[in-house]
């Protein structure tokens, strides 16, 4: 069996796509476990390789990263134009000269308009894994609606990375659309001693982007009073993203009342391993999220999460019991979420990290995927 998979979130070295790129390296990777797995990658230059069993094709598209063009900018259109068509492009070269059985578009768009499209013409079927900026962003758009929807209902298959997620995209493209947890593998942290008692250790690990609310993190910061910081020992906020000059501004002006509050850039795999295990408690102050690689990064090595109550987390909060959630979507809640946090101790979630972990497991998702896709295959 052998799959062709189109992405356009694949690590190539730039700062910012390492959490889905990895993400979507882990899983083709892992799937190469049980078939043959080529991979079809947007990037800034135009490569062949191999990592490990998995051979990746990049082609170069103008810009980088592909989520910073706007459709509604018409100073974007040359290069978005000129993406769709480099794009179909190489994904037409891998479909002729591979002669593959399935191919599998991660995301929506532009990967799933590129696999039904060649798919079409080479008779190969194709299925989508959709993100939630597939849904909330470019499917506000009337045109790009429009697309998105037929690339939904033309596919064998399609899969969404959150369980409300998954019903959005059934209700937009009227089928069915199955739950598919994303997640990665990550190195063993430097450290991963939890505290027993405050002081706590707390980070952030995201992009700086008004949808993952790290400008209501620096805001929930500054409500915390002499008394919350005195339990806390450090506060690390790492990332970068169109909000940067208003976080590290943010951070600054918390650094002048001596709250010990630290900044720092994207971090690769080993980074943000070593991030996630140093601390005590991860924020996660999204606005809008489906179920994001952070959460399932932070239950792999048994740190407790304080997050708003968005998407699915709800739901896994519930399920699971990972930590502290925000009562709403608020500098004022989060700071009351923290609050709770601070009057806890980390190992009183230990069981329910645990439990998540095993959901969570990239190689569980790579398995089921490889499962059906052969059972579609000979039907």
């Amino acid at each position: 069996m052998h799959i062709v998979l189109i992405t356009t979130s694949f690590p190539d070295g730039e700062p910012g796509r390492e959490a889905a790129g990895s993400f979507v390296a882990d899983f083709a990777r892992q799937l190469a476990r049980h078939a043959r797995v080529t991979v079809v990658a947007a990037a800034s230059t135009d490569s062949t390789s191999r990592d490990g069993d998995v051979e990746v094709v990049r082609f170069a598209v103008p810009r980088t990263p592909l989520s910073l063009l706007r459709p509604l900018y018409p100073g974007d259109w040359p290069a978005i134009l000129k993406t769709m068509r480099v794009g179909k492009a190489a994904v037409q070269r891998v479909v002729d000269t591979t002669q593959p059985d399935y191919l599998f578009s991660l995301w929506a768009l532009p990967s799933g308009g590129w696999a039904q499209s060649v798919g079409r013409d080479a008779k190969t079927r194709y299925a989508v894994w959709a993100l939630g900026s597939d849904i909330w962003s470019l499917g506000r758009l009337p045109l790009l609606r429009s697309k998105l929807r037929s690339v939904l209902r033309a596919a064998d298959a399609c899969f969404a990375d959150g369980m409300k997620l998954a019903k959005e995209v059934e209700d937009l493209s009227g089928r069915d659309c199955g739950f598919l947890a994303s997640s990665r593998r990550l190195p063993p942290p430097a450290s991963n001693e939890k505290s027993v008692g405050a002081p706590y250790k707390l980070a952030y690990l995201g992009r700086w982007h008004v949808n993952k609310g790290s400008d209501l993190l620096l805001e929930s910061l500054g409500q915390l009073s002499t008394d919350d910081w005195s339990k806390i020992s450090a506060v690390r906020i790492f990332g970068g993203g169109p909000l940067q000059d208003s976080i590290e501004r943010g951070a600054e002006e918390l650094r002048d009342q001596g709250r010990p509050v630290e900044t720092g850039g994207y971090l690769d795999k080993q980074g943000a391993a070593d991030l996630i295990g140093w601390s005590d408690f991860l924020l996660l102050p999204s606005r809008i999220e489906s179920v994001p690689v952070i959460f399932s990064d932070a239950v792999q090595l048994g740190t407790p999460i304080v997050a708003t109550p968005v998407g699915d987390l709800p739901i896994l909060f519930d399920k699971y019991a990972v930590g502290v959630l925000a009562q709403g979507v608020s500098a004022h809640e989060m700071a009351n979420a923290i609050r709770r946090a601070l009057a806890d101790a980390p190992g009183r979630y230990r069981s329910g990290l645990k439990a998540a972990a095993v959901d969570f497991d990239i190689a569980v998702a790579a398995e089921e995927f490889a499962r059906q896709t052969r059972q579609a295959i000979h039907a």
